[in-house]
């Protein structure tokens, strides 16, 4: 343990705001200044290599009204600290669970807030290979020159390493298994050897490096790990959110701050938000709340979906409509996030709505209305 300072979060921007040109920044420029207010009041014992103490890093991601930081990770906060104590140990962290549970926020949010930078990333996927992973070469200076420091491309791993800092692996069990296994003695040994650069192709890692990867459970089975790379992480299951009072604080958040960077006026009515969250709970559950027995669609029914479903209901009603949200446009939505793998959930859905939408009043009835726009489903 170590308490000398670390470096500043590196960030360009200190108003914690996209620029205008800019869809989405990383976590640690969108939330830059509350980074800088936790480093401030930080006299906490931290791991070296760290830039914020544990006890901070919970504070970015659960939150911390004294110090004006917004929760940013809605669910098992038990889950963080589990997070926080691997990643002070050597064994790596990989995030498991239904896709849409927020693991891939969770991975940016730790790395952002352990050390200051969340861009070191490796997207998973079957044509990932052990070079984009760890290394390449610029091959006309490797032509001209020969191979050194100069001709090497560094890839995010060995960037992480040099650094000291997380790297992030996305979707994990999507790469071949031998692109896995590369994983294995970087996680045992913390070093990767460059044989073309001779001596000087050895590079330990320095403190603070670790590896955040991400699994959806539904794709466990593309490219199962083996056991031997399941062994240097520990698991941790992220699960969807049980809180209907949750789900819907984090809805409105979430679809609040992308209304804003649209630079919308569009909030969403409260009845119209507890439409959306009792529906989805409904439609999840394959029970209603009066006890009626529900055909469960198929189709993944994460929060993330639901808070997508209300920032595209809010650009109809502002783009399309009068500006006033309904039912109809959640339903619009719903639709087409219900319908995206299996024909036969459109007659679920038409189901869903003729026993169970149908008795209701309020803006129930304009989702009802939506049955319409499902076309024939027998």
């Amino acid at each position: 343990m170590t308490t000398t300072d670390p470096p500043a979060p590196s960030s360009p921007s200190t108003s914690g705001q996209p620029a205008a040109d800019e869809v989405r920044l990383p976590a640690e420029r969108r939330f830059a200044d509350e980074l800088a207010r936790l480093l401030a009041a930080d006299r906490e014992p931290r791991p070296e290599g760290w830039l914020l103490s544990p006890r901070r890093v919970r504070s970015f991601l659960v939150g911390d009204p004294a110090l004006g930081v917004t929760r940013k990770f809605y669910g098992d906060d038990p889950l963080v600290d589990r997070c926080l104590v691997t990643l002070m140990s050597n064994r790596g962290l990989l995030l498991v669970g239904e896709p849409g549970t927020a693991k891939s926020m969770l991975s940016e949010l730790l790395a952002a807030a352990i050390s200051g930078t969340s861009t070191a990333t490796v997207q998973g996927t079957a044509g990932t290979t052990e070079d984009q992973m760890l290394y390449g070469w610029n091959y006309a200076l490797l032509i001209a020159e020969g191979p050194s420091e100069r001709a090497l491309v560094p890839g995010p791993v060995l960037t992480a390493m040099r650094a000291g800092s997380i790297v992030r692996v996305e979707e994990i069990t999507r790469m071949q298994a031998e692109v896995q296994d590369a994983l294995i003695a970087l996680l045992s040994d913390k070093h990767v050897s460059i044989p073309q650069l001779g001596d000087d192709g050895y590079v330990g890692a320095r403190r603070g490096f670790n590896v955040v990867a991400t699994a959806n459970l539904r794709d466990r089975g593309v490219h199962e790990m083996s056991s031997a790379l399941k062994r240097r992480f520990n698991f941790e299951t992220v699960r969807p959110i049980r809180d209907p009072a949750l789900e819907r604080q984090l809805i409105e958040s979430q679809a609040a701050a992308l209304l804003a960077e649209a630079g919308l006026d569009v909030g969403p009515p409260a009845d119209v938000v507890d439409l959306l969250v009792t529906a989805f709970n409904e439609l999840r559950s394959g029970t209603s709340a009066e006890g009626v027995a529900i055909d469960r669609p198929s189709a993944v029914l994460s929060t993330a979906e639901a808070v997508a479903v209300t920032y595209a209901a809010c650009l109809d009603a502002a783009y399309l409509g009068d500006g006033r949200l309904t039912g109809r446009q959640v339903g619009r939505q719903l639709i087409g996030t219900i319908l995206k793998d299996n024909p036969d959930d459109a007659g679920r859905l038409r189901s869903y709505l003729d026993v169970v939408v149908k008795r209701r009043s309020g803006p129930w009835r304009d989702l009802w209305a939506v049955r319409e726009e499902l076309g024939d489903t027998r």
